[in-house]
């Protein structure tokens, strides 16, 4: 089982981690979390839109929200963005997939009719070459040694950032 962590320390990164109706074309954001710095997480649903009609049992095989879950207690895509831009603003937000994160929070915000108060960057930005070459396996054993079994947007993020804290990279001190 995985020790407490330590208290966060200031400079630790945000960590932000959606997931989705499925990946590629047509696939939309389901739920977003996140991990600020000092260890506070935020998590909400979305509920699809009326055009948003992709939705691949695989993605839901992962994640385990079923589409009538979000539809039911999602909040609507522009109370959502609204929410992010609140709590994020201003902030460096860091994800483990940008390819598909980022387009799924361009949809969110295209549906909201708003422009992110964030940026969004991938977290490999944040390591040099060996410690991104580690980074997946040490994200593996975080994950095993935390028991977790849900793999949901705030716990996969507070999995993210223990795993970049347990590098302990000079560069995360920094930013």
């Amino acid at each position: 089982m995985l020790t407490p962590p330590r208290p966060f320390e200031p400079a630790a990164p945000t960590i932000l981690d959606i997931e989705a109706s499925g990946f590629g074309r047509g696939s939309y954001p389901i739920e977003v979390g996140f991990v600020l710095p000092d260890g506070r997480a935020w998590c909400s649903l979305i509920r699809p839109e009326p055009d948003w009609l992709h939705w691949d049992p695989q993605a839901q095989a992962l994640h385990h929200i079923p589409r009538e879950l979000a539809q039911r207690h999602g909040r609507s895509a522009a109370e959502v963005a609204g929410l992010l831009n609140q709590r994020l603003n201003g902030r460096v937000a860091y994800c483990d997939g940008w390819a598909h994160d980022y387009p799924w929070l361009a949809r969110l915000y295209d549906a909201a009719e708003l422009t992110p108060s964030f940026r969004l960057e991938h977290l490999l930005s944040l390591l040099d070459e060996d410690q991104a070459r580690r980074f997946d396996a040490l994200k593996r054993q975080v994950i095993a040694e935390s028991g977790q079994q849900r793999h949901r947007a705030s716990t996969d993020a507070r999995m993210l950032q223990l795993a970049l804290r347990r590098l302990r990279p000079a560069s995360l001190r920094r930013r």
